[in-house]
């Protein structure tokens, strides 16, 4: 359908979807998730297109699906809940297939019950008691790995996709070069020293605001590769030390990339609007949008100002 950021689309009917599965319930090894089936019927935005996506677990790359057939819809995130509650909040792949593209938004389509109830049962969530079945887990089966030079003509191909302008692309990989030219002079962003890495526990929930430590007060937490048990402590991270935030949620629990392991989280949080572009890390930057993943040492919570949470007097 050569669908551009900006695109109306509908998401097509469960028995629609139904008839571009496999026995696994998935397309071209993409799964079409349980989460995914409310939005049935529903229209949306187009974001973008998916030239290229991170992925990130035992190992981390750049990879691409190679049919080229998938977007993203503006602000559709998997809510886990088919998947005992996974929290990773992962950006919903959509392949061409699923979709309709449509003029403008209009009322809502009804959807059959009984096309849901055949969709919903070929649909998988897991493949054994302890291993989930999802677009996270399948995010390796279902692309392949960029070549060092694919990797520079996706940055063209983002451009030519809509999904950025060639100013804004220069720009992030004026960004890649900085620091991947730092890293190999002075080594990892932020490192440290610490064996092992500490650990502090602040118990946030979400909607307190709280402010990002000193980067010299981060860097004390992190080992010589700039790790704080096992998380990432980004150049772009880096770049919000000193501002105020509030606490989106506090996950617990996230399936692992390529893997389909549940893996536990404590300690750690998301915030508003702090988001991976990977354009420290990856040649032109990555539009899957993950959340970026705090350690609550490296914050601090900020006293409420006066009057801030009261309700408002009545005359």
């Amino acid at each position: 359908m050569n669908l551009r950021p900006g695109d109306y689309v509908e998401v097509r009917s469960p028995a629609e979807i139904l008839q571009t599965l496999d026995a696994d319930g998935t397309l071209d090894r993409l799964p079409f998730m349980p989460e995914m089936m409310e939005f049935c019927g529903k229209r949306f935005h187009v974001s973008k297109r998916v030239v290229k996506t991170c992925y990130y677990g035992t190992s981390s790359g750049m990879r691409k699906f190679p049919a080229e057939d998938v977007v993203l819809l503006e602000g559709l995130r998997c809510s886990g809940a088919a998947h005992d509650g996974c929290q990773k909040a992962c950006t919903i792949f959509w392949r061409d297939a699923w979709l309709r593209k449509v003029e403008g938004p209009r009322r809502i389509q009804s959807v059959d019950p009984e096309s849901i109830k055949w969709l919903r049962a070929r649909l998988r969530t897991s493949t054994s008691p302890k291993t989930y079945f999802c677009q996270a887990s399948e995010i390796l089966n279902s692309t392949v790995e960029l070549s060092r030079w694919e990797r520079f003509g996706k940055a063209f191909s983002e451009i030519r996709a809509g999904n950025c302008g060639v100013l804004e692309m220069a720009q992030r990989i004026v960004i890649w070069v900085y620091w991947k030219a730092r890293r190999v002079l002075l080594g990892p962003y932020a490192r440290g020293t610490q064996k092992p890495t500490p650990v502090e526990s602040l118990n946030l929930r979400s909607g307190e605001r709280i402010e990002i430590k000193p980067l010299g007060s981060i860097t004390k937490t992190l080992d010589e590769k700039a790790y704080n048990r096992g998380l990432y402590f980004t150049p772009a991270m880096g770049g919000l030390c000193g501002e105020q935030h509030r606490v989106e949620r506090r996950p617990e629990k996230i399936i692992v990339d390529g893997t389909g392991e549940m893996r536990q989280l404590r300690n750690t949080v998301f915030l508003e609007g702090s988001l991976c572009g990977c354009s420290c890390v990856a040649f032109g930057g990555c539009p899957r949008g993950e959340f970026a993943y705090w350690r609550e040492i490296w914050l601090q919570r900020v006293e409420p100002s006066s009057g801030e949470g009261k309700r408002p007097e009545i005359a």
